[in-house]
């Protein structure tokens, strides 16, 4: 894996372990990227990769939730 990938698959890898283990959880982006401790850009990635693999969905109100729920 290059360096460039790792920052942003880690991310992504503990971006969905937040959402499996907090049911209902709704962040904002801004809240994602805190919540992770990333920046807002490298969270927006993490964010459009989830809503395309369809394992998060975006609300009308711009919240990320689990799309099985």
């Amino acid at each position: 894996m290059s360096p460039a990938r790792e920052p942003f698959t880690d991310a992504l890898r503990r971006a969905k372990s937040e959402f499996l283990e907090m049911p209902g959880l709704k962040l904002t982006a801004a809240q994602a990227a805190r919540l992770l401790s990333i920046d807002q850009t490298l969270c927006g990635r993490v964010l459009s990769a989830l809503v395309q693999s369809r394992f998060l969905a975006e609300t009308p109100n711009s919240r990320f939730v689990r799309a099985d729920e």
